[in-house]
């Protein structure tokens, strides 16, 4: 039964890690950026934003908005 409570422990604790995948969007946005990716001025301003608003929204522990912000941002870009 121990066995049981401490898998079941272990599975709580680690789930949050694997729940969103915020770092890997604004790493892909970012090396697109790097990359010079071909897209009008004002497309590129908001991709900048979008990535700028999903780091923050990130930072402040709101995971599904910033995933939500991260693709609009990746769709701009033409990243999926």
């Amino acid at each position: 039964m121990t066995r049981l409570f401490t898998a079941a422990a272990f599975c709580l604790l680690a789930a949050p890690a694997f729940a969103f995948h915020c770092p890997a969007d604004m790493a892909e946005i970012d090396a697109a950026l790097a990359n010079g990716v071909t897209i009008s001025a004002a497309d590129l301003e908001q991709v900048k934003a979008l990535r700028a608003e999903g780091e923050a929204l990130h930072s402040a522990g709101q995971h599904q908005q910033s995933v939500d912000a991260l693709a609009k941002a990746k769709a701009l870009l033409g990243l999926g």
